[in-house]
């Protein structure tokens, strides 16, 4: 059996593979020069209980919740023990490890298994896409108890 693809239906494939990443390059959100994620608590090397509030600060800019595109806005993600980041001009997913806050919170409950684990803060735009400079906070390592 001979199989042939039509034009259209080659160039849908073909678009099916680019348009995504086109899209999400074309959806990045500009920084703001200066903007600041950080952690208000815990602080690094703090020692917490399993259970522990974890609490979210930002400069610069203001937070607003996905899907709501405003300049100079995002909403909080929380990456949990990642050592490589996710590729910053994609959506970023959402695991255990990359918690989405996309309603706008600044502040969560977070429970982990005793030992040392990182946090890192990273602002994503509307779409979950982090943006162009990356609003990133710096590293830090809480001790479980």
């Amino acid at each position: 059996m001979k199989f042939r693809l039509s034009a259209s239906i080659l160039l849908a494939m073909l678009a099916s593979l680019f348009v995504p990443h086109a899209l999400a390059g074309m959806a990045v959100s500009k920084a703001p020069e200066g903007a600041q994620v950080y952690f208000i608590s815990p602080q690094d090397g703090d020692t917490v209980p399993s259970k522990f509030t974890v609490k979210f600060g930002l400069k610069g800019m203001g937070v607003a919740p996905a899907g709501v595109e405003r300049d100079n806005t995002g909403h909080h993600h929380l990456l949990i023990d990642v050592t490589t980041l996710p590729d910053l001009k994609q959506p970023l997913p959402a695991s255990e490890q990359v918690r989405h806050f996309g309603g706008g919170q600044t502040e969560t409950v977070v429970e982990l298994a005793p030992g040392t684990h990182t946090l890192q803060l990273l602002l994503g735009n509307h779409l979950h896409i982090p943006h162009h400079k990356p609003v990133l906070s710096e590293k830090i390592t809480v001790t479980v108890k």
